[in-house]
């Protein structure tokens, strides 16, 4: 017990000894020109002094530019003193106490210490804060090259920290974004293997009718998969300024792909431009593409090539990666797919999640204790490192600027940010849903169950951020809402075995009725399949029958759905009921 004791009184002085920090704003405008201003960050030690959290409380004061100097020093000091001003003075050569305490001394209400470095809180002890009654702040030195360019030397500001919001309202943006890509993706990827049982009788060899074949992945390939996150996520963090275009030039391409698989149902729908090119020997073009469809593929690297080019115009480059971002993950989870047959679809499905759940929290919540920084390695390479040389950001996330003014919005992340992880593993069981939700005919329960668990998951997600203040692994909260909802959906419907194994799905299409069930020749139909013609009262019903032979290649089950009805040859003939697969010539 006393051990214990013991502990938890060093961890709250190991706390204590910790510097407090918080982000601010400086408010600066022109003393001659417009009244219009502008705000600029700070990082301030609210131990020093506290900043009113509202403009209009805080004092304007001049802003006497005092960088030649480092402040160490009486000697440093103009001659009339700081009097009613808020030095701006260089970082260096001396303790933050000792620059704060001559600027108090000479009368200024404030201190602003300009960084060429990465900015760090103005620390001090418990006596030196008793004795400083003055606001001390770092300021970047790009801003202070910003404020004299833009408002000139005769300047004033004001210091202020506002409330920081718990939620911003882009929030809800991300929110619908996220719902709405897993619920179209997991609906598509669905209704296209569905449809894909269905047509594959019908020929149709058409280049432009051929969709993508899907690819299914297998317990090998999901900890291959894992293997490779981990790898490339360690070399991003130790080598990002090379990397990450390469990581900028797979998004231009993959997403550019994407949008084309996105648009082209549509763009076949026009009723122009269905023109072929004609006959070369060009790789692509050999296969005759309809024109509509090339013009598709160049604006959707045009679209791509123009976010490359722009990618870092904060104003407006976020639409465009967004909007690739979503394309690229209806594509992916149009073509990735678990197994569906033979092989144990929930299954596989749940060990894919787990395991990226396992990595997504080592990489936000362990990694913190095993870098020198003490920086998550998830979080830091998902923001861009701060020094990095390139300041690129890597553009595998859904990015939305913050729509409130707040100091964490100027200073730290603009964005909120959510990954296109966090929208793709649980969608793959979005659409495992979907289709187990066709197999057993039952309404898309499944679906619509775990799509409203995904959202309840991101819900949560957004609450431990807000309540922890720190960037979150997502599948912590979306893994278990989705596979637990859809396990016990599963169980309370008594299907949790076929649900797990994967064997409510069937291997072929319903068959229509009058199909051979082997080579030898057809099967005669049972008397309640058969839709007897309406006889006039006081005839004899006449049982129909099917002719004695059939052409050859009807023998062969692949082509019986390729076959169109014929009239009868006899009254004798009955006629019978259309099956309405979707693709099926009737």
């Amino acid at each position: 017990m006393a051990a214990a004791l013991a502990w938890l009184a060093a961890a709250c002085l190991l706390f204590a000894a910790q510097v407090a920090c918080e982000y601010g704003m400086v408010h600066v405008i022109s003393e001659t020109g417009s009244p219009r201003g502008k705000d600029y960050c700070i990082l301030y030690n609210p131990q020093w002094a506290h900043l009113p959290h509202d403009l209009s409380k805080a004092s304007l004061l001049q802003l006497r530019d005092w960088t030649t100097s480092t402040l160490c020093s009486p000697s440093d000091l103009p001659a009339k003193g700081f009097s009613n001003q808020i030095p701006l003075v260089t970082r260096g050569n001396c303790t933050f106490y000792d620059k704060v305490r001559l600027a108090q001394g000479s009368g200024a209400h404030g201190l602003l210490i300009v960084s060429k470095e990465t900015l760090v809180p103005p620390g001090g002890n418990k006596t030196q804060y008793e004795e400083i009654g003055i606001p001390v702040a770092l300021l970047s030195h790009k801003d202070m090259l910003d404020i004299f360019k833009s408002f000139g030397r005769a300047v004033r500001a004001a210091l202020y920290a506002p409330h920081e919001p718990m939620l911003d309202y882009n929030m809800v943006i991300i929110f619908v974004m996220a719902v709405g890509t897993v619920a179209l993706g997991g609906y598509w990827a669905g209704s296209r293997d569905v449809k894909k049982r269905y047509m594959k009788h019908k020929r149709d060899d058409g280049p432009e009718k051929q969709e993508d074949e899907a690819v299914d992945v297998t317990p090998v390939m999901t900890c291959v998969f894992v293997v490779m996150c981990c790898s490339m996520l360690v070399l991003l963090y130790y080598f990002y300024d090379h990397l990450v275009y390469v990581i900028i030039g797979i998004f231009c391409l993959a997403s550019s792909t994407g949008l084309y698989s996105c648009l082209s149902p549509l763009v076949q729908r026009l009723p122009f431009g269905k023109c072929r090119v004609c006959d070369n020997s060009l790789p692509y073009f050999h296969k005759f593409p309809q024109v509509r469809m090339l013009l598709l593929a160049v604006f959707c690297v045009a679209v791509s090539v123009v976010w490359g080019v722009f990618r870092n115009e904060d104003q407006w480059a976020w639409i465009l990666q967004d909007a690739l971002g979503i394309a690229f993950c209806l594509y992916m989870l149009k073509t990735i797919r678990l197994p569906t047959f033979k092989d144990a679809s929930a299954q596989a499905c749940t060990l894919l999640l787990l395991v990226l759940f396992i990595y997504d929290v080592f990489f936000v919540f362990i990694t913190p204790f095993l870098t020198k920084s003490g920086n998550s390695i998830m979080v830091e390479v998902a923001t861009g490192p701060a020094d990095s040389a390139t300041h690129e950001k890597l553009p595998m996330v859904l990015k939305v600027p913050r729509l409130n003014t707040s100091p964490l919005a100027l200073c730290d992340r603009p964005f909120s940010l959510l990954g296109f992880g966090d929208i793709l593993v649980p969608g793959l069981l979005v659409a495992y849903c979907h289709r187990f939700d066709v197999q057993v005919q039952s309404s898309r329960v499944y679906f619509v169950a775990c799509t409203i668990a995904y959202g309840i998951g991101l819900l949560v997600t957004f609450m431990a951020l807000a309540l922890m203040q720190r960037g979150q692994p997502a599948l912590l909260y979306l893994v278990p809402c989705t596979l637990i909802t859809s396990g016990a959906l599963a169980l309370w419907r008594r299907e949790l075995g076929m649900f797990w194994t994967g064997s409510g799905f069937a291997k072929d299409i319903p068959q229509p009725p009058w199909a051979p069930a082997s080579a030898e020749g057809p099967q005669p139909l049972k008397d309640s399949e058969v839709v007897l013609p309406q006889q006039p009262p006081g005839e004899a019903q006449v049982k129909p029958t099917l002719p004695a032979e059939q052409p050859p290649e009807l023998a062969d089950p692949q082509n019986v759905a390729g076959v169109s009805a014929q009239e009868p040859t006899s009254p004798a003939n009955c006629t019978l009921e259309s099956t309405g697969l979707p693709g099926t010539s009737v």
